[in-house]
């Protein structure tokens, strides 16, 4: 209704010599953006990989259940999230809506639950109490403020679980500190980096929800993408490859079936052009994410060794190297971000599911 009343506008009482700074509006818009896309991507990954590895656990035990409670509530994904300010709030809401996970398997804990009327509504449990959320969680997302993390820290480390994954987006507090404060590895934060040419792309008007259907903002949140003056730090991703890894060794899956599984989950959508081509396609192998030395004393049966997400995310690793140079392999991991939202790429290619996509 006050779009176009320029007099009731936020800037409009700002004087013009300070208008210079209204670009962090837009920026901080962004920011918010670009963290709802990728706990919404990170959380469908790990969905579909909690359902292939209940399907590979069938399998194998043909005699389970299909409709057993406790195989249900496993194959769930279970999400909490420790503060229910402005990010957590529009957090909860995309991941409703977009993933989408059941309110029953979202929870928020807060100081002040009351004011997340809006999610209890919607079947949320909202209540103040770190340690039972992250001792009920299979995923974490911190959106509090850096001065409370110490004492949430304090709170929550003897309540995590070795399998727990902390998604931080506390950005004032580095990724070795906050492994100190926690006592734990499985640990993912994404690191922004902004350019001084901040490109006005976000909709300034738009909830965040609907931002997020719109295929130009989402094309600007692909991890490879510099549009909208804002990157990701392609490292965030090599942490999530690796996070599935040690949800595989969680599960007790030998390297191999771990394998197959990682290129069922992330190799899935492919290029019009591989049905022709289908051998230069990608493919993860043993040395793409350990190094050779240890692959040669590695028994194929067991599974991988439990790897630190916050060194991987810190340091070179096998990896870093296979993929640095993949430019086939930045491509179809592109894709599957678009897929994930059901979007196309810039080109309008074709996808092709070669392998029945899981993110469907």
């Amino acid at each position: 209704m006050l779009e176009n009343l320029e007099s009731l506008q936020f800037a409009s009482e700002i004087p013009e010599e300070d208008r210079f700074w209204l670009y962090l509006q837009g920026r901080s818009r962004g920011l918010m953006i670009e963290a709802c896309a990728h706990a919404t991507f990170f959380c469908k990954v790990f969905y579909n990989l909690r359902e292939l590895l209940q399907k590979n656990q069938n399998s194998s035990s043909p005699s389970t259940k299909s409709g057993d409670v406790d195989m249900d509530d496993n194959r769930n994904l279970k999400v909490g999230i420790i503060g229910g300010g402005r990010l957590g709030k529009q957090l909860a809401r995309t991941l409703l809506q977009l993933v989408p996970i059941p309110a029953a398997s979202l929870r928020i804990s807060t100081r002040r639950p009351e004011v997340l009327g809006e999610q209890c509504k919607l079947g949320v449990q909202c209540f103040y109490h770190n340690s039972d959320l992250v001792g009920w969680a299979n995923v974490i997302f911190l959106c509090c403020l850096p001065s409370q993390l110490p004492h949430i820290c304090i709170e929550i480390q003897t309540s995590l679980e070795k399998a727990c994954i902390v998604f931080s987006f506390v950005a004032a507090i580095p990724i070795p500190r906050l492994k100190l404060l926690l006592n734990h590895t499985n640990i993912l934060r994404p690191q922004y980096h902004c350019v001084e040419d901040f490109e006005k792309i976000w909709g300034a008007n738009k909830e965040i929800t609907a931002a997020l259907q719109d295929p130009v903002i989402l094309r600007a949140t692909c991890p490879y993408s510099p549009d909208g003056g804002i990157i990701l730090n392609i490292k965030w991703l090599e942490g999530l490859i690796y996070a599935a890894l040690n949800m595989c060794t969680e599960s007790n899956v030998d390297c191999r079936q771990a394998l197959q599984l990682l290129n069922q989950l992330f190799l899935s959508v492919h290029f019009k052009d591989c049905m022709k081509h289908e051998e230069s396609c990608p493919e993860f192998q043993l040395p793409h994410v350990i190094s050779k030395s240890y692959v040669k004393n590695l028994l194929h049966r067991r599974p991988f060794p439990w790897f630190d997400l916050t060194a991987v995310q810190l340091r070179e690793t096998p990896f870093s190297q296979y993929h640095s140079t993949n430019t086939v392999l930045q491509d179809h991991l592109t894709y599957l971000y678009y897929d994930s939202f059901g979007i196309a790429p810039k080109k309008e290619e074709e996808l092709v599911d070669l392998l029945d996509s899981p993110s469907q």
